[in-house]
């Protein structure tokens, strides 16, 4: 059977039923079973000329498709699918944003680095909390918060110089983008380490990778 204009836009209104699907119920279980709060985010739109632009109407936004929606209402940790649903009716199309600082902060390491680590450190068994890519190539590792405000001290302490590492901290304040959401037009976020009922609401403290994740850093600068 041919396809005609009206199959395909009901093939492309199902997809985007699918797509707002799988975000509500990813939202409702970073809610509900990892004890996250959640905020919808803003999109990425394809405008003239290939240009990017951000679904929040600001002209020149510095960071398009990457930021919270200054007029979406957060979802506290615990929300249900059905509390989850109703949030996401009222900014559809929004991305799935985790704000950092609360249950855990962010290790930003490049994606190669980071593989190398958790490879290692899963060897060595240690506790490692929920791992994320970014389409960009950077790894995101879960810590216990803090971890940003004491980076500085925790690279010295292991011998390494802040400056000579790409490892960059997130901490109250910030926000990512979390699986399956778009990250600033450039492709879905992914897990490389999902959360679980384990790891989601204990993430180890920084002191216990940030050496790794030094050293693997490091190693790509060899």
């Amino acid at each position: 059977m041919g396809f005609t204009i009206g199959g395909i836009r009901e093939m492309r209104s199902a997809s985007r039923r699918r797509a707002r699907s799988t975000e509500i119920t990813a939202v409702a279980e970073y809610t509900g079973l990892w004890g996250w709060d959640v905020a919808p985010g803003a999109r990425a739109v394809r405008a003239g000329s290939g240009r990017t632009e951000c679904s929040c109407g600001a002209a020149g936004c510095p960071s398009p498709g990457a930021h919270r929606l200054a007029f979406g209402g957060e979802l506290p940790a615990g929300a249900t699918l059905e509390k989850a649903a109703a949030a996401w009716a009222e900014t559809p199309g929004a991305a799935v944003l985790l704000p950092v600082g609360r249950s855990f902060d962010i290790l930003d390491v490049p994606e190669t680095a980071g593989r190398n680590a958790l490879a290692r450190l899963e060897r060595m068994g240690l506790p490692l909390g929920p791992v994320a890519a970014t389409p960009t190539g950077r790894a995101l590792f879960f810590v216990a918060p803090g971890a940003a405000a004491e980076l500085p001290d925790l690279l010295y302490r292991t011998g390494w110089d802040d400056a000579a590492v790409d490892l960059r901290p997130l901490g109250p304040g910030d926000h990512i983008t979390a699986p399956p959401s778009d990250h600033g037009g450039r492709g879905p976020m992914r897990w490389l380490r999902p959360p679980t009922l384990d790891t989601a609401g204990r993430p180890p403290q920084a002191r216990l990778v940030v050496g790794t994740l030094a050293y693997a850093c490091a190693r790509l600068c060899v």
